[in-house]
């Protein structure tokens, strides 16, 4: 079936957004598998910038039709905010539908959120603080509301009456706050039904009618592998499973059903809040401030300044058998442009010196594992007007292949700056 899974291979921040909008060109849909408005998408389109949190990333093309999953946690006021702002610079969101069984983000979600960092102290996790980790953990607990229970106000108020039994009990008596009223929470939810209601669908069943149709479906995720509640470098990470295999329960379609699954990589790393991160340049070394400065590294969201440090291959290598990645899409390389040597970590050094070139299991020795690197010459030189492979400067085609051949699967995409039209694409192996 054509189905095409867009996944990030880091810790998120690669680009997957404009590969997504990139191939949605040729897509009938754009479907949403997990996240929230914790994690955000931005694309530029003759050099307009759209900054997305929750609506899927081919809302650009009048013909796609954009999915928000089941696998998806909502908050209607940040989705109405945003569909706000697409309407206004002249998008056509019509034919936007949310799948009633996504999980509804609630005020005392946040409140918990911010409570629970603020009382982690210098263990904080770095969330950012919108709710989206508690709601999880309430779906896990079966006491989640979902969107669909907004269509019946008396089911509503019956779950939302069971959980705030609870919930301001934990935020009076653990945290000293003030309770949340079933009331106000009714009626604040409740008015949102007017608008939400025509855009909420069952989701999984008009996902299977575009795959049987043979209409190219593409999946997109909010995060990234290493940010994988199983498979990241928990516990520094989301609540969700942004991997490939994701897709499968947060968008309800069986592995058959996918494609290709292309890998977005960026040029170098970076990772937001904290965790570990073996090849991070610090604050004030002046590669890694050159990193965030040209490839603009603040949170789409938050404005937080992103972690930044050179491509760690490991990391890759092992993203790719997770993901079980088909092809590669190579992102921010013209970022890189003004360096001399470029460093690429290929393996691990532990503490008792043994080789690492896979990712360690454990989290004590990945945390003090130092990076073994190979050093590639740069090409000093722009390369954003850039259409062909063959037209890129020599040392950045070797480092191109060189990734390819530390992945161990074909890059088919290079992106050279942040439009739409920045992107050089190589053939595909039949």
């Amino acid at each position: 079936m054509p189905g095409a899974v867009i996944v990030g291979t880091q810790w998120g921040d690669e680009g997957k957004g404009r590969f997504t909008d990139y191939l949605a060109k040729e897509s009938s849909m754009v479907v949403r598998y997990q996240g929230g408005h914790n994690a955000g998408h931005t694309i530029v389109v003759d050099g307009e910038v759209f900054k997305l949190q929750l609506v899927p990333s081919g809302i650009l093309y009048p013909w796609v039709t954009p999915v928000i999953g089941n696998g998806v946690v909502v908050d209607p006021a940040v989705l109405f905010e945003e569909l706000d702002m697409l309407e206004g610079r002249g998008v056509d969101t019509r034919l936007l539908r949310v799948s009633g069984n996504a999980h509804l983000i609630m005020p005392y979600h946040q409140e918990l959120d911010r409570v629970t960092e603020r009382y982690l102290g210098k263990n904080k996790l770095g969330t950012t603080k919108r709710g989206i980790g508690p709601t999880y953990a309430d779906k896990a607990l079966r006491v989640g509301l979902r969107v669909q229970d907004l269509l019946d106000p008396k089911i509503f108020r019956e779950k939302l009456d069971l959980v705030l039994r609870e919930k301001n009990g934990v935020l009076a008596k653990v945290y000293n706050r003030l309770p949340l009223s079933a009331k106000d929470l009714t009626e604040q939810y409740l008015a949102y039904v007017p608008r939400l209601a025509p855009m909420i669908d069952d989701t999984v069943h008009l996902v299977h009618d575009a795959l049987d149709a043979g209409q190219w479906v593409l999946f997109e995720g909010a995060q990234a592998t290493y940010l994988d509640l199983d498979h990241g470098t928990y516990p520094f990470v989301t609540s969700s499973n942004p991997i490939a295999g994701g897709v499968c329960t947060g968008a309800g379609v069986g592995p058959r059903a996918i494609e290709r699954i292309i890998g977005v990589v960026k040029a170098y790393t970076t990772r937001v809040g904290s965790g570990p991160f073996p090849t991070e340049l610090h604050e004030g070394d002046a590669v890694g401030d050159l990193l965030v400065e040209r490839g603009a590294e603040f949170g789409t969201n938050t404005n937080r300044r992103r972690r930044a440090g050179w491509l760690d291959a490991v990391m890759i290598k092992h993203a790719m058998k997770l993901n079980s990645c088909s092809e590669i899409a190579i992102t921010k390389l013209d970022v890189l442009s003004p360096l001399a040597e470029l460093q690429i970590c290929v393996a691990y050094e532990g503490e008792d010196g043994t080789r690492y070139e896979h990712v360690p299991y454990h989290q004590s020795v990945l945390h003090k594992v130092r990076p073994i690197y190979e050093t590639m010459p740069g090409w000093q030189c722009d390369i954003d007007h850039v259409e062909h492979l063959e037209d890129l400067p020599p040392a950045a085609r070797d480092y191109v292949r060189r990734i390819q051949e530390l992945a161990g699967v074909p890059v088919t995409f290079v992106g050279v700056g942040p439009g739409r039209e920045q992107t050089v694409v190589l053939p595909r192996a039949a």
